[in-house]
């Protein structure tokens, strides 16, 4: 988690609409991130926050009425910088998606083509970028099926699809998106659709393949118990805007913005005796109207008066962490997090919920 670290990806402003029959949502209202090298930055927030329409403006595969307002994705695989907002679809399928930035999908089922071959996916994966033998992309397609654990590749490569578990199809895609090494891996809730034993063992796989290959991952999920295992950096998200963003450390030992203190209090914790399940009050804004103020301040017990006039800026903690909410203005109250999540965090600290000190 290095600051000086080559940033390989960096959002700037993202602002995204999509025409619909009833007038324009706008998904996405100013996005900011960095991706630095062999580094995973995961994104958080409840559903429709904007987290996979994120992905998909990188990948450049937005539906037909998602419309671009503002913004730049600045790509720099270590030759060129490039903002690939500027690029035609066309070009960027040819000479960036799959061979310098791959894409795991939630559901395996919606990449794979139900007519092919696994062993033909994998071949015509890597000859479209690569011009390599169909031969030598064979023995390609062995090695990355035996680096994503399957014990037979050479029996895989003659199935189909259909013919797979959960897990093995997941494990397929992610050859398929290793196959031309890219520099960066996008996973869009890679997990979601396996049970809580397979969920694991792909995370794992995913955590080895990062580490020896120092591929870059941009990890979109609703879980932050995935999150805690995973991820160097983490950008919550709130009605198309990230609203805190830290390394793990900060945002699970000293989180600051309401928003996140909702969604680590609403983490189930099996010690609790009573069951009890926190839920944040309210639902998100519809984004279909225009937001005035900070988005959360109507669900939000700790709201200012500021926050139903003004948006909130980003306000610096720390090199690592900052924070979009007016409480963190110097003229701002103080406001404490629930005592029952400072309990949790300090039962977290105590139980080694990480496994390396934090930098600061």
């Amino acid at each position: 988690m290095s600051d000086k670290a080559r940033v390989v990806i960096e959002a700037k402003n993202l602002d995204i609409s999509f025409k619909m029959p009833t007038g324009n949502v706008h998904a996405l209202r100013g996005v900011n991130f960095t991706l630095r090298e062999n580094e995973v930055l995961a994104l958080v927030g409840e559903s429709g926050c904007g987290k996979s329409i994120t992905a998909k403006t990188i990948m450049g595969i937005l539906p037909e009425n998602g419309i671009i307002n503002s913004g730049e994705v600045i790509f720099n695989d270590g030759k060129e910088s490039i903002d690939l907002l500027t690029k035609k679809t066309s070009w960027r399928r040819k000479n960036i998606n799959g061979s310098k930035i791959s894409m795991i999908f939630q559901d395996p089922m919606t990449s794979l083509n139900p007519t092919m071959t696994i062993g033909s996916q994998l071949i015509t994966s890597i000859r479209n970028h690569e011009e390599v033998s169909k031969k030598e992309a064979y023995s390609r397609s062995l090695e990355l099926l035996y680096e994503v654990g399957i014990t037979d590749p050479a029996r895989t490569m003659e199935q189909y699809p259909h013919q797979l578990s959960g897990g093995m199809r997941q494990r397929i895609v992610i050859a398929i998106a290793l196959s031309c090494n890219p520099k960066v891996i996008i996973c869009d809730e890679p997990t979601t659709a396996l049970d809580v034993t397979i969920q694991n063992r792909i995370l794992e796989l995913i955590q080895k393949i990062q580490r020896t290959r120092g591929i870059s991952v941009i990890f979109i999920t609703h879980n932050l118990g995935v999150v805690a295992k995973i991820a160097d950096y983490v950008g919550v998200m709130y009605a198309g805007k990230i609203i805190e963003y830290g390394n793990i450390f900060d945002i699970f030992f000293d989180p600051k913005h309401p928003y996140t203190w909702g969604l680590l209090s609403a983490v189930p914790d099996v010690s609790d005796e009573k069951g009890d399940l926190y839920s944040i009050p309210g639902t998100p804004p519809n984004l279909a109207q225009e937001i005035v103020g900070d988005a959360f301040a109507p669900r939000n017990p700790y709201a200012l008066e500021i926050d139903f006039k003004a948006e909130p800026p980003m306000f610096k903690v720390s090199n690592t962490h900052y924070v979009a909410s007016w409480l963190m203005d110097e003229r701002a109250p103080k406001a404490e997090m629930p005592e029952t999540l400072k309990e949790r965090i300090a039962q977290m600290k105590k139980e080694g919920l990480f496994y390396v000190e934090s930098e600061e």
